[in-house]
């Protein structure tokens, strides 16, 4: 065992060094969304369209619609959009209603095979495949739907984000009940946009969720991100979203909401054998410290000896959730 957290640090810490050097290198300094072309006089007319295979986001892509596992997404950079199927081949892509037009033809029925639907959120720099082995064992665990929310996290802002999540669930068939499951910054856009849904008194949609459960989520801002913010290239590497968990936290904070439904944390906390991250405020999972994922009013709250990199890919993790969104504790 001993032997294995060792391996997973190293692994993890490579990760995340590639991670930031590819993410930052790819396209410097787009931090934000680009603003949506004008649409046409006769907006159903798609431009001609290849049924080419995608890799269905990483960092470029956003969704703003889900049915069936058919997805409409927007580019962060050029603001076109896309319509992609659940084998994540190009359906479609131009204007929005074009793809809108594409979609309502080839899924017209946009019921669930259940009435409940598991939501999951990856985390900064990460995309929708780091939740697939967590949304396979929710899957197979309750029997629920599973939504992977594919999001640029390092294109925009968390507000951004955020209102782009609430488009996706309004999208979603009436009468399912919700549930979140994030990992790191996934939770803080789970928290906007609850707040956003509060401010809006969209009653009828807080109604509808259920649980909230948050792997490594930087509840009280991100010590690292504040490190990072001192070298001036925090924002050309991850994007606004990286400047508000960070520099930005103290006013960007009142926009989060306390998730009104039970909800639970789990956090990684390293072995003390295992060296710590010196620009980690305390003990943690090397990103994010065991005190910055806490939120008070938490149902159950779970540590764990596991890297933030991994935390959605431990099948005790995947238990616990699995628990929590049975009964509402990690047991």
């Amino acid at each position: 065992m001993q032997l294995s957290v060792k391996m997973a640090y190293g692994i993890g810490v490579r990760w995340h060094l590639v991670a930031w050097i590819v993410v930052g290198t790819v396209t410097p300094g787009m931090s934000t969304v680009a603003q949506p072309p004008q649409e046409e006089a006769t907006p159903a007319a798609s431009l001609p369209n290849w049924k080419v295979p995608t890799l269905g986001g990483k960092q470029f892509w956003t969704d703003h619609q889900w049915r069936r596992g058919w997805r409409i997404q927007r580019h962060a950079i050029t603001g076109h959009w896309r319509l992609i199927d659940d084998r994540n081949v190009r359906q479609a892509w131009g204007s929005r209603a074009a793809c809108d037009a594409v979609l309502s033809r080839k899924v017209p029925d946009p019921k669930l095979p259940s009435e409940h639907a598991i939501v999951l959120l990856h985390g900064l720099m990460r995309s929708a495949d780091s939740m697939s082995r967590i949304g396979e064992s929710l899957a197979d665990a309750t029997g629920d739907s599973i939504v992977m929310f594919e999001y640029a996290s390092t294109r925009a802002s968390i507000t951004d984000h955020a209102a782009a999540l609430r488009e996706v669930i309004a999208g979603l068939p009436d009468g399912i009940s919700l549930s979140f499951v994030g990992h790191s910054m996934g939770n803080i856009v789970v928290r906007h946009a609850i707040g956003d849904w509060q401010r809006a008194e969209e009653q009828q949609t807080l109604d509808r969720i259920k649980h909230v459960v948050m792997l490594g989520p930087p509840n009280q801002g991100s010590s690292i991100a504040r490190q990072l913010a001192k070298t001036g290239v925090l924002g050309w590497i991850t994007g606004n979203g990286g400047l508000e968990l960070g520099p930005r936290w103290q006013e960007f904070e009142s926009r989060l909401a306390v998730p009104h439904c039970p909800f639970g944390v789990i956090a990684g906390h390293l072995p003390e054998s295992i060296p710590q991250n010196p620009l980690v405020d305390g003990q943690g999972d090397f990103i994010v410290s065991v005190d910055e994922t806490r939120l008070p009013g938490a149902a159950d709250f779970l540590e764990v000896p596991r890297m933030h990199t991994f935390l959605m890919d431990d099948p005790a993790v995947q238990r616990a959730v699995a628990a929590f969104l049975d009964h509402n504790r990690f047991e």
